[in-house]
């Protein structure tokens, strides 16, 4: 959702006819909205969910893992499925651009914030809708998943553990961990089109790759995903949990704010690279002298160079900046231009 700030609105009042945003553009999903009646969107999202989920010029700082972000013209949390497609519905129908967010994992918010309405899916349902299948809501937290699965002795998931954000957004980036995709384990894809109808998707249909799905073409949200599972030991599952977050604890910068990582790595297929230099974003990085460079409060990890943390105070600019130093370095050294993981949203000065 980049581009010139919307005309101004009146005090305690939504925009309501603005730009059309092109589908995929921002973030997890930007759907195509056109002007359809006068609506106070503000007003009817409180009807429909209530009015302590609903508030106006938001700062998206602690709703983003990396601290970072401006205002949101309006926020309103949504804590299901059913909730999630009410906002959608009612955006469509003001004819206001609509963002979706997660766990806030993966994505840099301009200094300058998104403008129209940004929707934070947060919480939802888990159940075994099979013996060898569970059906988990967009906003589920991808741990929180993980936890029911181990609970209730089902294997397939456990290695997630310690992976943030939501199922929805999970899903959106394709997330990976250690040569895995999440897609290995999706059956199917409940999604809604930004006209506001719903249908299940089949794991073929998603259109899955290294950090890919349909998602990001289509502009569709997520409502829901069928996983594949199977009977398993709950405490051998715990084991694979606790392998999963030791691994993290001892690979990625964890205790500073992070978006996580932040350039995919690139295709073997399609660069050469020296003897001896691994095709990873993070090893291109490091070995391009970058480990520790900073840029204001925004700075290179000196745990894993694929990472950039906010040491403290950081702007999206800052950010922004130190990205287009560490890929100048990669490109200038091993001539690969890497491209970006991370999702930027809003407006950037």
């Amino acid at each position: 959702m980049l581009g010139r700030r919307s005309p101004q609105r009146a005090p305690g009042r939504v925009l309501r006819a603005v730009r059309e945003v092109p589908p995929g553009e921002g973030g997890l999903l930007a759907t195509s909205l056109r002007y359809h009646a006068p609506v106070d969107l503000a007003a009817a999202l409180r009807a429909s969910l209530g009015a302590d989920r609903v508030r106006e010029n938001a700062p998206l700082v602690r709703f983003t893992t990396f601290s970072i972000g401006g205002p949101a013209d309006l926020l309103v949390e949504v804590r299901s499925a059913g909730e999630a497609l009410a906002a959608l519905r009612l955006a469509r129908e003001a004819g206001v651009p609509l963002t979706w967010l997660g766990g806030g994992s993966n994505v840099l918010v301009g200094d300058g914030g998104i403008r129209g309405l940004v929707v934070r899916a947060h919480g939802g349902r888990v159940e075994a809708v099979a013996p060898d299948r569970v059906r988990a809501e967009a906003g589920v937290a991808l741990n929180g998943l993980v936890r029911y699965t181990i609970v209730h002795g089902l294997a397939g998931l456990a290695e997630w553990a310690g992976t943030p954000g939501t199922v929805g957004g999970a899903l959106h980036g394709n997330a990976h961990f250690r040569g895995r995709l999440v897609s290995e384990a999706v059956v199917s894809v409940e999604v809604a089109g930004s006209d506001g109808s719903v249908r299940e998707i089949g794991a073929g249909e998603m259109e899955f790759a290294y950090d890919r799905s349909r998602l990001q073409r289509t502009g569709e949200l997520v409502l829901a995903a069928e996983f594949a599972v199977e009977p398993g030991e709950p405490e051998a599952l715990r084991a694979v949990a606790r392998a999963s977050l030791a691994y993290r604890k001892r690979t990625q910068p964890l205790t500073l704010p992070s978006a996580g990582c932040i350039f995919r790595n690139p295709d073997p297929a399609s660069v050469v690279l020296p003897p001896g230099v691994p095709c990873s974003a993070g090893a291109l990085v490091d070995r391009a002298g970058l480990k520790g460079t900073a840029v204001g409060g925004a700075g290179v990890s000196t745990v894993h160079a694929n990472f950039v943390v906010n040491e403290g105070g950081a702007t999206a600019r800052d950010v922004a900046l130190l990205v287009e130093r560490m890929r100048e370095a990669v490109r200038a050294r091993f001539g690969v231009v890497l491209e970006e993981e991370i999702v930027r949203l809003g407006e950037f000065h």
